[in-house]
């Protein structure tokens, strides 16, 4: 297992007013050469190679990431730019990865980017910036939910027919092709659910990052209860993976058969220099490994 321990005298970072940001971040991605990277709240991205070397990159310390797998955005030129209510910015080491500062992204195949945001009737919707800078709505979402007034989604991926799937406190939703709207994966609160620090009551399981397959099974990190969840298309689920709190997944990545978990050191506080990030590997036998850690001091 890779450990790195790091000396900080002095980060600046940025806050938003918003007490729903004050969580660890959500943003792991794993390349085809094996390279695993992955979001760190207390100091900003870090990127896992396969022979254990761990390298911090230029982004800063927000809380989303996504990585534009194919590169289709190397022409644009725009390093950081305001979308939504939020800012992006591209890493200038690794160009592949964007960053986000108050909501979840994600990146199709063809380079589009796909975010939540609030409407000008203050409804939440999904849009598409294309790579020409063209903005549309993909989708209003529904005003409210099981869990109550829907103003903000926890995580978001496309998959490869096109399907945008997202998170929320308590359910993983589907937006087909077609713009169907469809419930994947709904999550009551449960007497296994383990009390997670900084994890309020009425989030329940708190959802997180999400991530598909190739088989169109959606693997969710559920942060509120300690755990991972496989969830097939035909809606059957299966916990892959049990943490111990304070630790709770944040994010997941999908590889082959191969589960790659963003876990973070959870506390009551809002000082991101005590949430630590560590990275385990779930292997299709159940086996679970960890691949690194980050430390402070």
């Amino acid at each position: 297992m890779k450990r790195i321990t790091m000396t900080l005298l002095g980060v600046l970072f940025l806050f938003t007013g918003n007490e729903m940001f004050a969580h660890p971040g959500s943003g792991i991605f794993v390349d085809r050469q094996g390279t695993i990277y992955f979001v760190d709240t207390g100091a900003g991205i870090w990127k896992l190679e396969r022979s254990g070397t761990l390298t911090k990159l230029t982004a800063p310390a927000y809380h989303w990431m996504a990585f534009d797998v194919y590169n289709k955005r190397a022409n644009t030129s725009s390093s950081r730019f305001a979308l939504g209510n939020g800012t992006i910015i591209r890493d200038s080491g690794e160009p592949r990865i964007f960053v986000s500062s108050d909501f979840p992204i994600t990146i199709g195949s063809n380079g589009d980017f796909y975010y939540p945001a609030i409407g000008s009737t203050g409804q939440l919707q999904i849009n598409r910036l294309d790579t020409s800078g063209h903005n549309t709505v993909v989708k209003n979402l529904p005003e409210h939910t099981e869990s109550g007034p829907l103003r903000w989604l926890n995580g978001i991926v496309v998959s490869a027919d096109g399907s945008i799937y997202y998170s929320e406190d308590k359910a993983i939703r589907r937006i087909t092709p077609e713009g169907e709207l469809a419930t994947l994966f709904l999550h009551p609160t449960t007497p296994r659910c383990d009390s997670v620090p900084g994890v309020e009551s009425e989030q329940g399981p708190y959802l997180r990052g999400i991530d598909v397959d190739k088989q169109g099974n959606v693997y969710a990190a559920v942060t509120g209860c300690g755990s991972v969840v496989k969830i097939t298309p035909q809606k059957e689920a299966k916990t892959i993976l049990r943490t111990q709190s304070p630790w709770s997944p944040t994010a997941v990545a999908v590889s082959g058969d191969t589960v790659y978990v963003l876990e973070y050191l959870h506390t009551a506080s809002h000082n991101r220099q005590e949430w630590l990030p560590r990275i385990r590997k779930v292997s299709s036998d159940g086996q679970v490994v960890t691949l690194t850690s980050v430390e402070r001091r």
